[in-house]
């Protein structure tokens, strides 16, 4: 199947989700962690998530490997199979990455050739080392583009457009907001918690998920225009242990007061619980429809 061309507005939405460093707790082994973790980032891809956070959910407990994880795992699967070798080495977390699903995003084409390549189109790069005339870089097709008038480090991940296709390829540098398609995600963890990241950062709409929440139909009307307006949007989930009320309770704050909606999108749920993952993909789904 071609993949279908991803057409945003001048200005696009920045979508965020938080997922908490526990969300692979329920599932002991590499493996399973491995694929849990690729549904996640193929949920976000799905839904052009531009950012995915990893905050802290247990203060008592030191969750430095399981963020180390996550991010490791995430940030793989973002980017690009032709720059994996460059950029990933080999180590014990990636020794189940052959299950990540591929994300088919417009920033992983399958274009590998410089005859399939088309001036004006932009490509993910990783600078190779100075050249005469400028710096080469790896973009994925049999030899590499020469980046102009730029000296850059080598083994740095970069964002290029094609220039010129001439026997070489000659590119210039771009900024990811100049690309008007879906081009992935970025992850960013440390050490905050979730009241951390409400409390440092400025979104125009903020939204929980939590199934002691309201019926997302309940609040349809004022959501859809609140995410029409927004520009920046945060939406939380919970772990498989503990939802978002009792991680703000823990935190010292009441999760209502902190965000603009706390909403249900399974509202007849079936089973005990409902995995992070999976309600990553149902909320996002809905929330899809807002716009």
């Amino acid at each position: 199947m071609n993949l279908p061309s991803i057409e945003s507005k001048t200005t696009r939405k920045k979508l965020c989700v938080a997922i908490p460093a526990s969300v692979t707790s329920d599932t002991p082994h590499l493996r399973e962690k491995t694929s849990k973790i690729g549904l996640i980032g193929r949920a976000a891809a799905i839904f052009q998530v531009e950012e995915i956070i990893i905050y802290r959910d247990e203060p008592r407990k030191n969750q430095t490997r399981e963020i180390d994880l996550i991010t490791k795992l995430l940030t793989y699967m973002e980017t690009p199979q032709y720059l994996r070798k460059r950029l990933f080495k080999l180590e014990p977390a990636l020794n189940y990455a052959g299950i990540l699903p591929p994300l088919r995003t417009p920033h992983h084409p399958l274009e590998r050739t410089v005859k399939e390549l088309k001036p004006g189109e932009y490509r993910e790069a990783v600078t190779l080392g100075s050249a005469r005339e400028g710096t080469l870089a790896d973009i994925g097709v049999e030899r590499p583009a020469l980046i102009r008038n730029q000296k850059l480090p080598a083994s740095q991940r970069v964002t290029v457009r094609i220039d010129k296709i001439n026997g070489g390829v000659e590119a210039s540098l771009a900024a990811r907001s100049e690309i008007r398609q879906y081009w992935g995600y970025k992850v960013t963890s440390g050490a905050a918690s979730l009241g951390d990241v409400l409390k440092k950062r400025h979104f125009d709409l903020t939204i929980a998920t939590s199934r002691y929440g309201v019926p997302i139909g309940s609040v349809r009307k004022t959501l859809v225009q609140r995410w029409s307006d927004a520009k920046q949007i945060f939406v939380a989930f919970g772990s498989p242990a503990r939802g978002l009320h009792e991680i703000a309770r823990q935190e010292g704050f009441r999760l209502e007061n902190a965000v603009d909606y706390v909403v249900n999108t399974i509202p007849r749920q079936a089973t005990e619980t409902v995995r992070t993952e999976e309600a990553l993909i149902a909320s996002l789904a809905l929330l899809n429809a807002c716009t």
